[in-house]
């Protein structure tokens, strides 16, 4: 069995020996400013493609947290570029939020205000001020919590709207992606609003400002998490729903679930005095429903085709490694800590591109690369693969 020392070592030379620099000698965008907008699966350049705001916002994110850790100057100044080039191409000056997508040349594409996309601004400047200090970030962050508070929040029903116009004003297609339905609440959304909204929290508690406001809608997403979302007879998080949150229970997305496991216990220790443990463990249960024995997972379930989806998606087996590592070090299930050792063991062998850098999207159930999905763009951003490495660097555990 390999030791967690040699785990942390592999992956602090994964993060800054292949992840980090495949996005910063790669992705730099030397003509228009800021990153390219796709590298596809062949490792081929595209500078016409959009720019999106997610991956803009995760690039802003995986630099910042890079830098707090490791102190590297190279990440920092790469994270004050991705910041850069947020608040002067993405920041919507006259309504506030930010844009769905730029073309390749920086002006406005799709004005559309995306909740989601917002939530992860706010995750990237928020990590930003951890990392520097930087006041003028945090402020900048916590306008975009208003903005959402302000015309996203939904004081009758509870919960987050999915997505409005340019102005805030109700929109057709809500969808986060083609792969979506068009619902006006969705689990992936407030999955990714709790989590920049407890570090924005973590932020500010470093820096002793309690925000008391902050910390009451931290508290009501977790609500929302365990007595909506979390379905009771299975443990599984339901995806789509309506305004009043009715919705139909019928896919399992297993990466979905073990990465909401862990980031509702990280909430709840940042809150302090809450306790999740059950409800993490029931989600984590329910998402090892995709656990294989080479300690990959795959991606989803639907249950009424009975179909399962094998492939073995990147983020998928981050979140795998973050959620089982989490249960090992806080409920002491050595049976977790030999999954995520096995997890990444499959990750070396099956998804880390040695040869071109970075990931592969995925490798399906014989292992056959996917090289049709792309290696860096729109949702393809080094976001899982740097948390999953900076998770295990950071945490205190040792055998």
């Amino acid at each position: 069995m390999q030791s967690t020392i040699d785990f942390k070592y592999e992956m602090l030379q994964e993060l800054e020996g292949n992840i980090l620099p495949f996005w910063r000698n790669r992705m730099t965008d030397e003509v228009n400013g800021g990153f390219l907008g796709r590298i596809d699966g062949n490792g081929v350049a595209h500078p016409e493609a959009e720019k999106g705001a997610i991956l803009n916002a995760r690039i802003l994110w995986a630099f910042s947290a890079a830098y707090r850790v490791t102190q590297n100057p190279e990440w920092l100044n790469t994270a004050m570029r991705a910041k850069d080039y947020i608040l002067e191409h993405f920041i919507d000056p006259v309504y506030g939020g930010v844009y769905w997508s730029l073309n390749a040349d920086g002006t406005p594409k799709d004005t559309k205000k995306q909740t989601y996309a917002i939530g992860f601004t706010i995750y990237g400047l928020s990590e930003y001020t951890r990392a520097t200090g930087d006041q003028d970030m945090l402020r900048m962050a916590l306008k975009l919590y208003h903005d959402i508070e302000d015309h996203a929040y939904d004081k009758e029903n509870n919960g987050y709207i999915e997505a409005l116009t340019r102005d805030w004003q109700p929109i057709g297609d809500m969808r986060l992606s083609d792969k979506d339905e068009n619902a006006s609440r969705t689990m992936n959304t407030h999955l990714h609003i709790i989590e920049p909204y407890t570090n924005l929290l973590r932020c500010l508690n470093e820096q002793g400002d309690d925000n008391k406001q902050l910390r009451d809608r931290v508290a009501n997403l977790l609500h929302i998490f365990t007595d909506i979302i979390m379905n009771k007879e299975t443990g599984h998080l339901d995806l789509f729903f309506n305004d009043r949150w009715e919705g139909r229970r019928n896919v399992e997305s297993f990466g979905h679930d073990i990465e909401a496991a862990w980031l509702l216990h990280e909430t709840a220790l940042v809150l302090g005095d809450v306790n999740v443990d059950n409800v993490v463990k029931r989600i984590a249960k329910a998402a090892d429903e995709g656990l294989q024995p080479d300690g990959s997972m795959v991606y989803e379930h639907w249950k009424d085709t009975g179909k399962t989806d094998t492939q073995r998606q990147w983020w998928t087996l981050c979140e795998n490694v973050i959620g089982h590592i989490d249960l090992y070090e806080f409920y002491s299930d050595r049976d977790a800590l030999d999954v995520a050792l096995r997890c990444w063991e499959f990750i070396k062998h099956h998804l880390v591109d040695k040869e071109k850098g970075e990931w592969l999207w995925s490798v399906d159930a014989e292992g056959r690369p996917n090289r049709v999905d792309d290696k860096a763009g729109f949702w393809k951003c080094p976001y899982h693969n740097s948390r999953m490495c900076l998770e295990v660097i950071e945490r205190e555990f040792l055998i």
